[in-house]
């Protein structure tokens, strides 16, 4: 009695200490102890257990069915010798005849032990997943400590995270050992593993290390309005105050840059413009094109949502970007088309009409210069209407294969 006092006791701790039902606990080692039993003398036994749930006393019967001709020895017994276990029996009754709990007990103590660790560490795996799950879309560190398939596994203490090939920055490069902070991007019991994933392309990053280093943006004095992201090349933030006295980019930036500077360090020197935000786009969208200072913004269209821009002729290359990053994010940060010329262009108006779709087209990213030539020579130089063509009205042209179209239509969604 005092092992089976003990057992009770164990699991009534358990039920204390980590929130797993007693019963829950015994209904399983029921079940385990006739799978112990079945393969101690073989499947094809009809075997039942109990636990009493008032004193933990284990009991397991065999059940048979009483027949004049025995076929099944493991599930038959003759009405001869089932009347030594009950006087009161007849053909085709069930009987069940006790197991002695001294060769069980062995078995059931083991099962027991092992039920109970099996089933803590359910329990404590989805608390964690509970925990876990309330970090979606926040920031956590580890450890990197080995790599699967351009996938690194991350160690973050009580759990091991996984960043997958596509959720890095190609320009980052990490070894083994190395301190990394990431977003949880989602958490899924489904996948192998804690099946916790991380990111470190996401917006979402570049908002949490704002407010981790920016106290005005955690205490919402400063918000972020909008956040656009060339992974490993550029960020553009737009910030407003919503205090007068508070200057939002300045906020963000620091004294002598303290607060960006260990930004983007963890961004491994992925550029951050911050912008102050603006409902009025005749000063948001300079802003935007930010280092590049504008001499001038004009409105073209309210309803298509296009405006030209004007910078001296040295601030162009500026203002366009490295492979056209700077101008590109822009738009994408404002939702404005914005069409960037140098002052000299504006004011000589020297571009012919060929020249001009070829630099509109240009704003297309990853097209190559024979690509361009083969639209701008066939009159496709319409961004909005190349944006809704279907492949087939692309392939028409010489030289523009099914992969191609998708790559023209895709970028000119992209650019609008």
């Amino acid at each position: 009695m005092g092992e089976k006092t003990e057992l009770l006791m164990a699991l009534e701790q358990i039920e204390k200490d980590k929130k797993i039902k007693k019963e829950d606990i015994l209904t399983v080692i029921e079940n385990a102890l006739v799978s112990a039993y079945k393969k101690h003398v073989g499947k094809n036994v009809n075997v039942e257990a109990s636990v009493d749930p008032e004193t933990g006393k284990m009991a397991a019967n065999i059940v048979k069915i009483v027949v004049e001709d025995i076929e099944t020895p493991m599930l038959e017994i003759s009405l001869q010798d089932a009347k030594k276990f009950s006087g009161n029996i007849e053909i085709g009754s069930e009987i069940r005849i006790p197991l002695d709990t001294q060769d069980f007990s062995r078995i059931a103590a083991q099962t027991a032990k092992q039920v109970i660790v099996q089933k803590i560490k359910e329990s404590e795996k989805d608390f964690l997943f509970d925990e876990l799950k309330k970090k979606i879309g926040q920031i956590v560190s580890g450890v990197i400590y080995r790599t699967s398939n351009k996938n690194l596994i991350v160690d973050l203490g009580k759990t091991e995270a996984i960043l997958p090939s596509t959720e890095q920055v190609v320009q980052e490069k990490f070894s083994i050992g190395q301190h990394i902070k990431a977003i949880v991007l989602k958490v899924d019991k489904n996948i192998k593993g804690s099946g916790v994933i991380l990111s470190r392309t996401s917006v979402k990053l570049i908002r949490r290390l704002f407010e981790l280093e920016v106290p005005e943006i955690y205490e919402k004095i400063v918000e972020i309005v909008n956040v656009v992201r060339e992974p490993g090349v550029r960020t553009k933030v737009a910030v407003i105050s919503h205090n007068p006295k508070v200057d939002p980019v300045g906020a963000c930036v620091g004294i002598k840059g303290s607060r960006v500077k260990p930004i983007i360090e963890e961004l491994r020197g992925e550029r951050v413009d911050l912008v102050q935000f603006s409902n009025d786009p005749v000063k948001y969208i300079p802003a935007s094109l930010t280092p590049a200072k504008t001499l001038s913004a004009t409105i073209l269209s309210d309803a298509n949502k296009r405006a030209e821009v004007i910078v001296s002729d040295d601030m162009l290359s500026l203002a366009i970007g490295k492979n056209g990053h700077n101008a590109r994010l822009a738009a994408k940060l404002t939702g404005w088309y914005i069409d960037v010329k140098s002052e000299n262009q504006k004011k000589q108006g020297s571009q012919t009409k060929a020249e001009s779709k070829i630099q509109t087209l240009e704003k297309l990213e990853g097209l190559s210069e024979k690509v361009i030539e083969i639209l701008v020579n066939a009159g496709f130089t319409d961004i909005e209407k190349l944006s809704s063509f279907a492949v087939k009205d692309l392939t028409t042209l010489p030289g523009i294969g099914q992969k191609t179209a998708e790559k023209i239509i895709e970028a000119a969604r992209r650019a609008l």
